[in-house]
């Protein structure tokens, strides 16, 4: 696979004139673009299962209905796409990370975590910024449930990375001692993605 494609019909942002909200070389959007590698996969919930495995005290396997049962919190933030785009105020309602963590336990050995989604994506973080208030697992957005494109039926949103480094279509964790690249970062694009450094590509 390429790289994602950039966005270069828009003016880039040279400068942040949003009070710090805007990361150097974004342009923001009311859009929401939708990008991603090769076709939107199917999901048939009645077979769907969250499963997480690895370094954890305790694995678990949740069903769609087990898994969407949870707790689901609201949470309001900025997204920011490596090629170039940032919606701000974005509203979502999910289940809070940390609740999933809470039940799973990973295992102090657990440094990192490899996201896992339908079709075989994947893409990984460091546990520490996995591991934050504001991460979700996000079943809304703007009041209405994602769309198939964004993500149906659940995306991880951690909204302080670039928004590739919350997998779509997610349907799994492995927590790990050592980092292990996911799709996009096989082909170049950086181990962490942090968006106020520009961490696009290694």
């Amino acid at each position: 696979m390429g790289p994602m494609p950039i966005l270069r019909d828009v003016k880039i942002r040279e400068r942040d004139d949003l009070g710090g909200r805007v990361p150097p070389a974004q342009v923001v959007t009311k859009a929401w673009p939708v990008l991603h590698s090769g076709s939107v996969p199917t999901v048939d919930l009645e077979h769907w299962r969250f499963k997480v495995d690895g370094l954890v005290d305790e694995p678990r396997s949740f069903t769609w209905d087990e898994f969407s049962a949870l707790p689901i919190e609201p949470r309001k933030n900025d997204i920011h796409c490596v090629t170039h785009w940032s919606k701000l105020d974005n509203e979502w309602e999910g289940i809070p990370v940390r609740r999933v963590l809470s039940l799973v336990k990973p295992k102090p050995e657990a440094k990192f975590v490899l996201q896992r989604a339908v079709g075989g994506w994947t893409t990984n973080l460091p546990v520490e910024d996995f591991d934050r208030e504001e991460n979700l697992f996000a079943l809304r957005h703007s009041g209405e449930p994602l769309s198939k494109e964004h993500g149906w039926p659940c995306r991880v949103v951690v909204p302080h990375l670039y928004f590739w480094k919350g997998a779509k279509w997610v349907n799994g964790l492995t927590f790990l001692a050592v980092d292990q690249a996911g799709f996009w970062e096989r082909s170049g694009y950086h181990m962490r993605g942090d968006p106020w450094k520009e961490e696009r590509f290694r």
